[in-house]
């Protein structure tokens, strides 16, 4: 040692900071799933299949995806926004701005599986003659002086038919046609043997319709012998996690390469989710349906089909085909017979979809000679003015308004929704979906109760709530309703339905933005027409939402043209109708494609009057001084 400076002692060595771990372990619902460290709660409970209500996709701004936490992280900026210090507490947290850095058991309110949807339209009378035909056939068995092939045998007992066959019916034929002893049914669709089948099938041939939407799908079994509805179910799609409407889904796909396959297979899982409970319930094997038809705006097809929808979020706005080639069921994830095929409504634009096309069939707009206009409300608002000799057809931006989303106390058409609201100066009456007490106020709501604050002068026609002395003047006994409440930019004014629901201003402005894109949209068509609004003889409100909306309040905030209530129709679920027609008759399928033909787009985002005439719509006509 000796030569050597003595060395200064070191400090011993810090502590090591601990590692956040590489995976955490969250329990939804008594649910266990393993996810990485730093994901969201939101997109941890999408990746694992637990449905957490949303409407924005995990974007933050429409504060809907409720959890709550047992032991809860300090609640964000936004958190303090969507809660009450109250419920901050008691552990209520967003899921799109909770990240996962720890184990947690985590509580998800549940959430509506099966929203209120329209099932019954305004469907015509059709002669029956589905695609799907069945022929039973009493063969003679081959021998050494009568070879013809199977194939030929049986083609040769179809004497009114001459279908081309398949090569997954002949991998079969042979066993089919000997096991059954040359006692079979034969299975066409259209032009195309499909199956050979043992036995006398000819009283069992389904086909299912659906109505492929942004929020809901409905899906109708159909006895294809009789043209009878056998079951009908309704669900929500299953890409509601991604966004409430369709341009947040584009968006989805246009961020994420891996969104466009996770949106396909969600399509494909409420498709068959829905097929599978109609046959179960109609008492229906998958294999006796031989087609589907299937009406959705043109993402919705898209995606549906593993198409790549960004094109249609960007100008100029394209689709990649109008007319699609050959589609089976299995396409589109539908578990029914394996050769059977999907008929896909074309879409007459990027924004007025297969949908319209199936409604303006089933209503039959192209057959009557008076000038009716049909309005399919919903986030993306598709309007067509016509007759017989002609049709125009556009789309509006509407928002999510209609749907419950960006409304601070909104939801869907559910149980626990406000869907009718009346008052006097002195009153305020209510209807609640299922009869239970009210959680919220879905958009038939929020146009009545929107409508009756005008009729009752308590919103000017700016869409202005009146101040509280004039408040007091109008409606003495509404004025204490009239309050205040934290909102996103500090105290806002709001009007109260219940202790816990109310409408606030921000509400109010919503809805004005979202009638006045609709009503400039209809206006412009009757421009183009060379129309005035007394030359309307029939108002078709299409949709789920079409179905439970006040004509008289429609017309009162001028959502609709100013007729005579008796000519606003609720049409229902037109699309759905539309779906149908196309497997019971061959002839409306056909005339479906017409359309195409017949309907004229109007585009609007490229007209330089559009937004004037937005604005000069965006107040109420029956406001006092309006």
């Amino acid at each position: 040692m000796t030569g050597q400076a003595p060395q200064a002692p070191q400090a011993p060595p810090a502590p090591e900071a601990p590692q956040a771990p590489a995976r955490v372990n969250l329990r939804f619902n008594g649910q266990l799933v393993h996810v990485p460290a730093g994901v969201t709660l939101f997109d941890a409970a999408s990746w694992n299949g637990i449905a957490i209500d949303s409407t924005c996709g995990g974007h933050g701004t429409c504060k809907k995806c409720r959890i709550q936490l047992e032991d809860p992280p300090p609640p964000t900026s936004l958190d303090t926004r969507a809660y009450s210090p109250r419920e901050l507490g008691d552990g209520w947290r967003l899921a799109c701005r909770t990240v996962a850095t720890r184990d947690a058991t985590v509580h998800v309110p549940p959430l509506v599986t099966r929203p209120k949807a329209a099932t019954v339209g305004v469907g015509r009378q059709v002669i029956l003659r589905p695609a799907v035909r069945k022929r039973y056939l009493e063969l003679a068995e081959p021998d050494l002086a009568d070879q013809a092939t199977d194939a030929e045998r049986v083609l040769a007992g179809l004497t009114d038919l001459e279908p081309k066959t398949e090569l997954s019916v002949l991998r079969t034929l042979g066993r089919t046609l000997r096991d059954a002893g040359y006692r079979v049914t034969a299975v066409v669709v259209d032009d195309t043997l499909i199956a050979v089948e043992p036995g006398d099938t000819t009283g069992r041939a389904f086909g299912i319709a659906f109505d492929l939407g942004t929020t809901t799908v409905v899906a109708t079994l159909l006895d294809l012998t009789t043209g009878t509805p056998v079951a009908v179910e309704s669900a929500l799609n299953a890409q509601q996690p991604f966004g409430a409407d369709v341009i947040t889904r584009i968006s989805a796909t246009m961020m994420d390469p891996g969104a466009l396959a996770r949106l396909t297979a969600l399509a494909h899982e409420t498709l068959a989710g829905l097929a599978a409970t109609v046959c179960e319930r109609g008492g229906v094997a998958p294999g006796e349906v031989y087609e589907i038809a299937l009406a959705g705006n043109a993402t919705m097809i898209h995606l549906a089909l593993g198409i790549d929808p960004e094109p249609l979020g960007m100008a100029p706005f394209i689709m990649a085909a109008r007319l699609l080639p050959e589609v089976l069921a299995a396409d589109v994830g539908v578990r029914v017979h394996e050769r059977a095929r999907a008929v896909v409504f074309p879409a007459l634009g990027a924004y007025v979809g297969g949908d319209i096309t199936a409604g303006l069939l089933a209503s039959g707009m192209d057959r009557d000679s008076r000038i009716r206009l049909y309005i399919d409300i919903g986030t993306n608002c598709e309007i067509v003015l016509g007759c017989a000799d002609w049709l125009l057809a556009t789309a509006a931006p509407a928002g999510p308004a209609f749907e419950g989303a960006a409304i601070r106390c909104g939801m869907r058409a559910a149980e626990g929704a406000i869907e009718v609201v009346t008052m006097t100066p002195d009153s305020v009456d209510f209807t609640v979906i299922g009869d239970v007490p009210p959680a919220g106020l879905c958009g038939s709501g929020l146009v009545d109760a929107v409508t009756s604050l005008v009729g009752v002068g308590l919103l000017d026609s700016s869409g202005r709530f009146v101040t509280a002395g004039e408040a007091k003047a109008r409606a003495p006994g509404l004025a204490g309703r009239l309050t205040e409440r934290d909102g996103e930019r500090g105290r806002e004014r709001v009007f109260l339905l219940t202790d816990d629901v109310y409408l606030s201003q921000r509400d109010v402005r919503e809805l004005q933005f979202a009638k006045a894109a609709i009503s400039t949209g209809w206006r412009i068509l009757l421009r183009e027409a060379g129309l005035t609004e007394a030359d309307i003889r029939q108002v078709l409100l299409a949709g789920s939402f079409g179905s439970y909306l006040s004509a008289a309040s429609a017309i009162r905030i001028g959502l609709v043209p100013s007729v005579p209530v008796t000519r606003v129709v609720s049409a229902g679920n037109v699309a759905g109708e539309g779906a149908k027609m196309a497997l019971l008759s061959l002839a409306e399928r056909a005339a479906g494609l017409a359309l195409l033909k017949e309907v004229r787009y109007v585009e609007l985002s490229d007209r330089a009057d559009f937004n004037d005439r937005f604005v000069g719509q965006l107040a109420f006509p029956h406001g006092p001084g309006g």
